[in-house]
């Protein structure tokens, strides 16, 4: 697939980290990921960690498909909102699904503590602000929702929204646990980091074939070597359903810009923190830590790669429009713009377990808005499954819900 147009930001601002080599010769592992993106690191590193021998292909680049083009928001808070959520599949699984991603955010900076830098992360919190008047009342509810689940939580009227963030809405809701944090280089410093412990790594080699045996899985690859293993982790996002053998989620394209660094003694909305909006689609906005403002949103209803590079101008100035409309003092400069492929799925949730019928074929798709808070929670719970452990939490995610 041709996931992303234009220059995404953060393969430039890191430059080439590490470079892993085409797979050459045959392999044989305990475990075959397939993807090298944010996911796909999460879960080397897991699995290493557990002890586990590791292979990890991607037809690409490592981190240089839909991980270099996400804009990395860190939130507890998934595309369907909690009230919605219940409705769909009942109480106790929709909050433990929202309580997953809240810890997944505690486990990641974890995680970032143990590497070489932080990669970029910061915990400034989350503000989702009600588009327009007639959305308080859901947002209330919402706010209801989220505080019987133990998520922590604070309502603001428009007066103090103002006041503190330097925004203009009726309504939002404050989430502290809300951080950011930069996807290249926290994926490069992961599977660096399973490289070291024994994972092999492998990209620009495309696995064109999976055949299942009583011992496991054999994949063919275009390099015509093949690797052998007992597991095979698809992570490899909006591609992984030729693996699947069905249609798992609607894929749309979204868009987003980076501005220049602002003017010194220019200030962001105060505390920098990440914001969204109830409309939906939403515009959604983000600082990095060199002092730029990263906006979002724009949505397409489809996934035209054609078009997403024809009409990728007209919604970088419609991005412009709308960030200037939020925050009129700012005087800002396009550096790049991009667009790219992202999936939803019916509820919002990610597709997370074996494949039905196929224990030993494992998916780890983080679809939606918060894909790396999923991700996180995808690496721990099919280590454990992996190993032969309890992993209750699959079954809330699992592909044939």
């Amino acid at each position: 697939m041709d996931l992303r147009s234009g220059t995404a930001f953060w393969p430039l601002k890191n430059g080439l980290m590490h470079t892993y080599p085409p797979l050459q010769a045959d392999e044989h592992a305990d475990v075959l990921v397939i993807g090298a993106g944010i996911t796909g690191a999460l879960l080397a590193d897991a699995l290493t960690g557990a002890g586990l021998d590791v292979v990890v292909l991607d037809r690409r680049d490592a981190a240089f498909g839909s991980t270099s083009a996400s804009t990395a928001l860190l939130q507890y808070e998934i595309d369907t909102n909690l009230v919605d959520l219940i409705r769909m599949i009942g109480q106790r699984d929709a909050e433990r699904a929202y309580q997953l991603c809240r810890e997944a955010i505690d486990q990641i900076e974890a995680l970032i503590s143990e590497l070489p830098d932080d990669c970029g992360f910061a915990r400034p919190g989350s503000l989702y602000y009600a588009s327009h008047a007639e959305d308080v009342r859901r947002l209330r509810e919402e706010h209801a929702a989220r505080t019987r689940a133990g998520l922590e939580v604070e309502w603001l009227g428009a007066e103090e929204v103002e006041a503190r963030f330097g925004l203009t809405a009726p309504a939002a809701l404050f989430s502290p646990a809300g951080a950011e944090v930069d996807p290249y280089r926290l994926t490069q410093h992961l599977l660096w980091r399973a490289q070291a412990r024994g994972a092999r790594i492998y990209d620009r080699t495309e696995v064109t074939q999976l055949e299942e045996s009583a011992s496991g899985y054999t994949a063919s690859t275009d390099r015509a070597a093949r690797v052998r293993a007992n597991f095979v982790i698809v992570a490899a996002g909006y591609e992984a359903e030729r693996f699947a053998g069905k249609r798992l989620a609607q894929l749309k394209d979204t868009y987003a810009l980076v501005t220049e660094p602002l003017a010194e003694g220019q200030a962001p909305w105060p505390t920098g923190c990440l914001l969204w909006e109830t409309a939906r689609p939403y515009l959604y906005a983000r600082t990095t830590r060199d002092g730029r403002i990263l906006i979002g949103g724009e949505d397409d209803d489809h996934d035209n790669p054609a078009r997403r590079d024809r009409v990728l101008p007209d919604k970088q100035r419609r991005l412009q429009d709308r960030l200037a409309a939020l925050f009129p003092h700012l005087k800002t400069e396009v550096a790049f713009a991009w667009a790219g492929t992202f999936g939803e799925t019916q509820d919002g949730l990610a597709f997370i377990g074996p494949k039905p019928g196929s224990p030993c074929l494992l998916f780890a798709l983080g679809y939606g808005g918060n894909g790396i808070t999923y991700s996180m929670q995808a690496a721990r719970m099919l280590t454990e499954h992996i190993l032969g452990r309890a992993a209750p939490d699959l079954r809330i995610f699992r592909l044939d819900r």
